[in-house]
C-alpha cells in the first residue's frame, strides 16, 4: 500500500447494525481508522466536521439514501473517495451512483477478500491522485538554488546561508526591499528541504481584508457566520506538513498577531466557529520589507511574535549592490521569454543599466527585459527600448570636470551656470513645457519652476 494503512480514515455508512459492525471489526483489523454513521444524514454531518479519506455506503437506507449522500458530498465540493454497497447485482442506483462519481460498487452478500482488494484499489488511486497533483506542482514551479541567478559576492554570499537553512526547520524571517525576490528565496527554502513534496502555501497578508483575515487562514464551520453554508479549510490547514509563507507579515494586524503567536507556540489552532483544536505541522517563513525593529518600537508589531518568527534572519541584497549580476540575470528573463539561448546587450546600454539604482529591484529588471523584448526589432538589448528614467538618470548634460580651475573660479557663480544650462536643456528638449521639463529633469514642477525665476528664465511666461 501506498502508505501505512493506520493514516488512512475510513467512514462506514450502514442503517443494519450488523453489517456496519461486521465492516468496522474488519477495516480496524487491517489497520485502518474507521468511524461509522447510521444513515446518510449522520454521514454528511460527520463529513462536514471532518476529514476521511474514504467513505463506504450502503445505497439503500432510510432518511437519506447512499446516492443523496453521494449527491450531496459532490455538491458540497467533497471529493472524497466512495464504495457504494448494494443488495441487487445490477441496479440503476449503483449505475447512477457511478455517474455521480463514485469509485465502484460491491453487491451483497459479498467476501471479505473482495472488499479489502476494492478498498486497497481505492486508496491506492486516491493516494497516487494527490501523487500526480503534488508533482504536477512542483513541476510547475521554476523555483530553486540555481535558479537564484548570481555570481556576486552578495548572492555567493546568501545561496551559501540558504544552503545551511533549507534542510533545517527553524522559522525563517526573510527581509529585502520590494522586488528582490523574497518569495523566490522562500520557494527554494521549502523545495531544498525535507518538505519538498508537501504543499507550499504564499499568503500575502496585506492582500487579505482584515475583516476576512481569520477565516482565510484558519477556516470556518459551517454556520460560524452570515454566509458560511458548508465547513471551510483554511490556509494554515492547507499547508500541513508543508511551508507556509506569510508574506508582507508587517501589515499583519495587532489581533492576528496575537492568534499566530499562540498557533506557533502551541502548533495548534482552531477554525472559526470551531470548539476542537486541530494540530498543525508547518514550518513558517515569513518576509516584509518593512523595519520590524521600529514598528515594534512604535508598538504596531509584538516583540514576541517577531522574535518567534526571526529565529533565522535572511536579509535580500537589492540588486544596485549586485550590478554584476544584471547581465547574467537579463539572459535568464531572455530565455524564459523566448526560449532563444543568449540576448546580446550594447555596450551603451550595459553602461546605462548598471549606473541606474534600480528602486524596483529584480522585479523591474524583468519588466525592463519584457518591454525591450516587444519593442526591440533584433536579438539584442540596446539603448532605444530603454525607457527614459533609465537614460535620464544617467545623462549628464554638465560633463565630466577635469582638472580644478585657477585662483578667480568662483564656485557658486560655476553652479548657476551649469543650472541654467541644464534648465534651457530641458526646456528646449520638451519644447518648452515646464511639467515636461520637470520629468526629464527628475524634479517637480514646483522646484522647476522656482529655480527658473531664481535665474530669470522665463518670467514673462
Amino acid at each position: 500500500m501506498a502508505r501505512n494503512a493506520a493514516k488512512y480514515k475510513i467512514l462506514v455508512v450502514d442503517d443494519e447494525v450488523s453489517l456496519r459492525e461486521m465492516l468496522s471489526i474488519l477495516l480496524q483489523r487491517e489497520g485502518y481508522i474507521v468511524e461509522q454513521a447510521a444513515d446518510g444524514a449522520v454521514a454528511i454531518e460527520m463529513a462536514e466536521a471532518g476529514t476521511y479519506d474514504l467513505i463506504i455506503s450502503d445505497i439503500q437506507m432510510p432518511r437519506v439514501t447512499g446516492i443523496e449522500l453521494l449527491r450531496q458530498l459532490r455538491q458540497h465540493d467533497n471529493n472524497v473517495t466512495v464504495i457504494m454497497i448494494t443488495a441487487f447485482s445490477s441496479t440503476e442506483e449503483a449505475v447512477e451512483a457511478m455517474k455521480l462519481g463514485a469509485y465502484d460498487y460491491i453487491t451483497k452478500p459479498f467476501k471479505n477478500d473482495e472488499i479489502r482488494l476494492v478498498i486497497k484499489n481505492a486508496l491506492e488511486r486516491e493516494q497516487l491522485q494527490k501523487e500526480n497533483l503534488q508533482l504536477k506542482r512542483q513541476l510547475g514551479q521554476r523555483y530553486s538554488f540555481q535558479n537564484l541567478v548570481g555570481t556576486s559576492p552578495a548572492m555567493s554570499k546568501l545561496i551559501s546561508l540558504l544552503e545551511r537553512v533549507a534542510p533545517s526547520q527553524v522559522n525563517v524571517l526573510i527581509t529585502g526591499e520590494s522586488g528582490t525576490g523574497k518569495e523566490l528565496v522562500a520557494q527554494a527554502l521549502h523545495l531544498n528541504s525535507d518538505r519538498k513534496d508537501h504543499p507550499f502555501v504564499p499568503i500575502n497578508c496585506g492582500a487579505i481584508p482584515e475583516n476576512l483575515l481569520e477565516s482565510e487562514l484558519f477556516g470556518h464551520e459551517k454556520g460560524a457566520f452570515t454566509g458560511a453554508d458548508k465547513r471551510k479549510e483554511g490556509l494554515f490547514e492547507s499547508a500541513d506538513n508543508g511551508t507556509l509563507f506569510l508574506d508582507e507579515i508587517g501589515e499583519l494586524p495587532m489581533g492576528m498577531q496575537v492568534k499566530l503567536l499562540r498557533v506557533l507556540q502551541e502548533r495548534e489552532f482552531r477554525r472559526v466557529g470551531g470548539t476542537g483544536n486541530i494540530s498543525l505541522n508547518i514550518r513558517l517563513v515569513a518576509a516584509t520589507n518593512q523595519d520590524l525593529s521600529e514598528m515594534i518600537q512604535e508598538g504596531t508589531f509584538r516583540e514576541d511574535l517577531y522574535y518567534r518568527l526571526n529565529v533565522v534572519s535572511i536579509e535580500l541584497p537589492p540588486l544596485r549592490l549586485r550590478q554584476d549580476d544584471i547581465p547574467l540575470l537579463i539572459n535568464k528573463f531572455y530565455q524564459r521569454l523566448t526560449g532563444k539561448d543568449e540576448y546580446r546587450i550594447e555596450k551603451k546600454a550595459l553602461e546605462l543599466l548598471l549606473n541606474y539604482d534600480w528602486p524596483g529591484n529584480v522585479r523591474e529588471l524583468e519588466n525592463l527585459v519584457e518591454r525591450c523584448v516587444v519593442l526591440g526589432e533584433t536579438d539584442e538589448l540596446t539603448v532605444d527600448c530603454l525607457p527614459e528614467q533609465i537614460c535620464r538618470k544617467n545623462s549628464s548634460s554638465c560633463g565630466a570636470i577635469g582638472d580644478l580651475p585657477g585662483e578667480d573660479f568662483n564656485l557658486d557663480d560655476w553652479l548657476e551656470d551649469m543650472e541654467r544650462t541644464v534648465l534651457l536643456r530641458a526646456l528646449e528638449k520638451s519644447g518648452g513645457v515646464k511639467k515636461k521639463a520637470a520629468d526629464l529633469l527628475g524634479i517637480n514642477f514646483r522646484s522647476i519652476r522656482y529655480r527658473l525665476g531664481k535665474l530669470g528664465i522665463g518670467e514673462n511666461d
